[in-house]
């Protein structure tokens, strides 16, 4: 995809909104030899099933990224309390303007500023003001989007899809929501690959495309 390799940042509100919004380009991009970090903001150990340890999106998240092939090294956890985000505004960005300086990504990877979800908006809003001078992608999450422009699409292979599925069926802790699904995994991959003429890929909202 790209001619040099690019250092990629994904900014996943809580564990696992990377691998559902960009899992499949991730995959895409460290094949062929890219650097992905990701950074997680919340474990949402208020809001597990109690049946399941209090921390076990933190293990499932490491599993999962492991999956995708991002180094243990460049997963980066956070801990906010799930849907207070926008609570510690000022903290969440200054945690980005440090993701920026100790990373210096090319290409962004965030929520869509139309996500409802409180938290994922906040990542998002405060995402645009870190990172304004980077290229900015936005992912989708159909069941949080009222509305997504399709600006931007990547192009995946049966691999890509594959590995996508096999990571998020790591989160067993999340596996009762309907868009965990593989055949909804399947179906919305195949939509967009419909849309640019190909059989997968994933969308984005372009944001920023800078050409360096």
């Amino acid at each position: 995809m790209f001619s040099q390799k690019k250092r990629i940042l994904v900014l996943a509100p809580h564990t696992d909104d990377g691998e559902f919004g960009c899992g499949g380009s991730i995959a895409k991009f460290l094949e062929e030899g890219h650097d992905v970090y990701y950074a997680a903001f919340s474990a949402c150990q208020q809001s597990v099933l109690p049946q399941f340890p209090s921390d076990i999106l933190i293990t499932e998240v490491k599993e999962a990224t492991g999956i995708l092939g991002v180094k243990p090294s460049n997963l980066i956890l956070f801990d906010y309390d799930v849907r207070t985000f926008g609570y510690r505004r000022q903290d969440i960005l200054d945690d980005l303007i440090r993701l920026k300086a100790d990373i210096q990504p090319d290409l962004i990877f965030m929520p869509t500023l139309t996500d409802v979800h409180q938290d994922h908006k906040t990542i998002a809003e405060e995402g645009m003001r870190a990172f304004k001078f980077n290229s900015i992608l936005t992912y989708e999450l159909p069941w949080n989007n009222f509305s997504f422009q399709t600006s931007s699409f990547i192009h995946l292979s049966e691999e890509n899809v594959q590995t996508k599925v096999k990571a998020l069926q790591a989160y067993q802790s999340q596996a009762h929501r309907p868009y965990s699904d593989e055949d909804f995994l399947r179906s919305l991959a195949r939509i967009r690959g419909v849309q640019i003429g190909a059989k997968y890929a994933e969308a984005f909202e372009l944001v920023r495309w800078i050409i360096k």
